[in-house]
C-alpha cells in the first residue's frame, strides 16, 4: 500500500501556469494524475498552492490538497500533505513530479516496491544509463553513484564517476560502461518519518553547493536506495519547447 502525491506549484519561471498547460485536450496535471492512477497506489493526491489548480483537479474528479505557498521545495509540500492527512510514520508516499505526463506506472510501482523491501532505507529512487558524452558533461543532468547494496553514495551535477585510466566514452560518444554511468531520475519514495525529519534539518552544505535536496538525507545519515528503472522514463516539461514536443507526441498518436 502506498500513496502517490503530485506537487503542482502554479508558478514557474520558464513556463508560467505549468500544471494547467494543455496537452492535446487535457491539462498537464490531469495527464500526470491519470498516469499515477494506473499504478498500484491506493490513493493519488495533487498538492498545490493555487486555487486554479484545485478547481481543475476537482473538475476531472481527482483528489487535491491545498498547501501553503511558502514551501521552498516539493519535499516540504509533500510533508505538509502527510501531516494534513495524518499519515503514520511507516506509511510510504511516492513523489511523482507534476510535469511528467508520460511517467510509466510500472516505474511508480518499482520505487514503492523497492522501499517496501529495503527496510533499512528512508528513501528510494531510480536511475538510468547515460549513453552519450554530452549528457555526462551536462550539469543539468544529475549523476549518481551507488554502493554494492544499491544505496546512493553521492549525487552530483559533475561528471561522476571520474575515469582516470579508461575513457568513459568511446570516440563515437558512447558510454563504455553504462552500469556505472547513471543519470538520476527524479521520482522518490519516502517513509513518512523521513519526511518529518527532513523538514527539521537545516540545508546541508553539499546540498547548497549542488542545489540537490536529496543530499540533505545523505548528510544526515539516511540511506537512499537506488535501482535502474524498469522502463525508460521520458523527460519532463520545463520549457515551452518541451511542451510543444510532448504535444507533438499526442497529436501523432
Amino acid at each position: 500500500m502506498f500513496t502517490v502525491i503530485i506537487p503542482a506549484r502554479f508558478s514557474s519561471s520558464r513556463l508560467p501556469g505549468k500544471p494547467l498547460a494543455m496537452i492535446a485536450n487535457k491539462t498537464m496535471i490531469q495527464r500526470v494524475y491519470e498516469q499515477a492512477a494506473k499504478s498500484a497506489a491506493s490513493r493519488v493526491i495533487v498538492a498545490t498552492d493555487d486555487a486554479r489548480v484545485v478547481a481543475v483537479v476537482k473538475a476531472f474528479g481527482g483528489e487535491v490538497c491545498m498547501t501553503r505557498p511558502t514551501h521552498v521545495s516539493g519535499t516540504d509540500r509533500l510533508q505538509e500533505v502527510c501531516s494534513q492527512y495524518q499519515l503514520s510514520n511507516e506509511d510510504i508516499v511516492i513523489n511523482v513530479q507534476g510535469d511528467e505526463p508520460l511517467i510509466p506506472p510500472a516505474v511508480i510501482n518499482q520505487v514503492a516496491s523497492n522501499l517496501q523491501k529495503n527496510i533499512q532505507t528512508a528513501v528510494a529512487t531510480l536511475s538510468e544509463p547515460i549513453v552519450n558524452l554530452d549528457d555526462f558533461n551536462n550539469p543539468n543532468v544529475v549523476k549518481v553513484v551507488k554502493d554494492n547494496a544499491n544505496c546512493a553514495l553521492y549525487f552530483s551535477r559533475a561528471s561522476i564517476p571520474f575515469h582516470r585510466d579508461l575513457e568513459a566514452f568511446d570516440v563515437a560518444g558512447r558510454a563504455n560502461d553504462e552500469t556505472l554511468i547513471q543519470r538520476h531520475i527524479g521520482i522518490y519514495g519516502y517513509r513518512v518519518d523521513a519526511l518529518n525529519e527532513f523538514i527539521t534539518w537545516p540545508m546541508a552544505a553539499l546540498e547548497a553547493i549542488e542545489c540537490l535536496e536529496q543530499l540533505r538525507f545523505l548528510a544526515n545519515g539516511k540511506k537512499i536506495h537506488i535501482e535502474q528503472s524498469c522502463e525508460a522514463v521520458p523527460g519532463g516539461i520545463d520549457t515551452p519547447a518541451d511542451l510543444m514536443r510532448i504535444n507533438a507526441l499526442f497529436n501523432d498518436a
